[in-house]
């Protein structure tokens, strides 16, 4: 796969993937970390949420939307994001919430029943989230945790798409195959968007594209 040929069909137009630009290049701030639902900001702006398995490379997707190398933290660690962790992207026009990464570290089992539910609430019950971002990554697929998750989006009518992260590290032909695989799986679920995006942080690739999808919910 060569930057030329970088997935992310349907494509967008120069104005949709300008204003994508334009978005996260403005201020991207972390705003606060949230344990509790209590502790959740006013729902006053569009909110989106990227979700995944831990190691899926959500700290680096958001770096690379936001073209900022350490705005999210990375860890060889999995499982070190324990919280709601919120961003404030362009000065205020958008919330994107980084959630706890599914397969947690090494913590007690009451701790790792905490996160569940909390991520669980969340999704229930946020009026201001657009859509949940899934991040699967390519070199495994879907998982069962990943379809648990879909689960609980179809039950409560939460809009959700899924990403592919490191494509780079799979041929292209076998992304390829994997979208479409998943996108007829996509179809027989009711609150799933049915494109399915295909990004690599390392390489840039689909980046515009996912940035542009996300202004569009504006």
């Amino acid at each position: 796969m060569t930057e030329e040929t970088s997935p992310g069909e349907p494509g967008f137009s120069e104005e949709a993937l300008e204003a994508g630009r334009l978005l996260f290049a403005g201020d991207a701030t972390f705003v606060m970390g949230v344990v509790n639902l209590k502790q959740l900001p006013p729902a006053d702006r569009t909110e989106v949420c990227f979700a995944g398995r831990s190691n899926v490379g959500k700290s680096s997707l958001i770096n690379a939307l936001t073209n900022r190398a350490k705005l999210a933290r990375s860890s060889a660690e999995p499982g070190r994001t324990r919280e709601l962790n919120y961003f404030d992207i362009g000065e205020g026009q958008l919330y994107l919430v980084d959630l706890p990464g599914f397969g947690y570290a090494k913590v007690s089992r009451s701790q790792t029943e905490a996160w569940t539910r909390l991520t669980k609430s969340y999704l229930r019950g946020r009026p201001s989230l657009r859509r949940v971002f899934l991040l699967v990554d390519a070199r495994r697929g879907l998982m069962d945790t990943d379809e648990e998750v879909m689960d609980i989006m179809d039950k409560s009518a939460v809009t959700y798409q899924i990403v592919l992260t490191k494509v780079d590290k799979v041929a292209k032909g076998e992304v390829d195959k994997l979208a479409s695989k998943i996108a007829d799986k996509l179809k027989k679920r009711g609150a799933a968007h049915p494109v399915v995006r295909m990004t690599s942080s390392e390489k840039g690739w689909g980046i515009p594209e996912l940035r542009a999808e996300i202004a569009g919910l504006i």
